[in-house]
């Protein structure tokens, strides 16, 4: 027999193919489970936006609420935090890009794009997750005024963005909208 010479498919041939996908199949059937466990369960679906009434919140006022089964901070910035945060030179920022999932994702990290916009630049809506490991930061804290992560010293500053620490982005911005002067639907 040499090398060019091509055989027919013989009985065993045959059943090294029916093994190999009779072990495909018991594979997959038994990795099902694990797999579908990993779906979010019903309450997590229906928990996907919520709505929250923010006419309680005066300038210089926050408020925390969980979507999604994370921290939301809400705050209402004033005219000095708003201030503060416009004069930061974008390269003196850690991270450069706003992480605001309402506008694109290469967007710069400038105070705006870190807000509700134009007309309601007052208002940042950020999930509440230090970015490094995963833990709450305090609010109004820090070295720039913003928020701070006593866990490894991360100091965010009133808009949001990472300044100094451990952290390697800004805090995220979750797709929000005010359906009304006084409600704002997050996701």
């Amino acid at each position: 027999m040499s090398a060019t010479d091509t055989s027919e498919p013989n009985r065993r041939d045959f059943l090294y193919v029916a093994t190999a996908m009779a072990g495909a199949v018991g594979a997959g059937a038994v990795a099902w489970p694990f797999i579908d466990q990993m779906r979010p369960d019903a309450s997590t679906l229906a928990a996907s936006s919520i709505e929250v009434d923010v006419s309680s919140l005066t300038p210089g006022m926050s408020l925390t609420v969980k979507w999604r089964g994370k921290p939301v901070f809400i705050r209402n910035r004033t005219p000095e935090e708003i201030k503060a945060a416009q004069e930061v030179p974008l390269a003196e920022l850690k991270d450069p890009v706003a992480r605001n999932a309402n506008i694109a994702a290469d967007a710069q990290a400038t105070d705006i794009d870190r807000t509700a916009g134009k007309d309601k630049e007052n208002w940042l809506v950020m999930v509440g997750v230090c970015t490094h490991l995963g833990c709450v930061p305090l609010g109004q804290q820090g070295d720039f005024g913003g928020w701070f992560c006593p866990c490894h010293g991360s100091h965010y500053d009133t808009a949001g963005r990472i300044r100094k620490g451990p952290a390697p982005e800004n805090l995220h911005i979750p797709t929000f909208q005010f359906i009304s002067d006084s409600t704002i639907r997050v996701g």
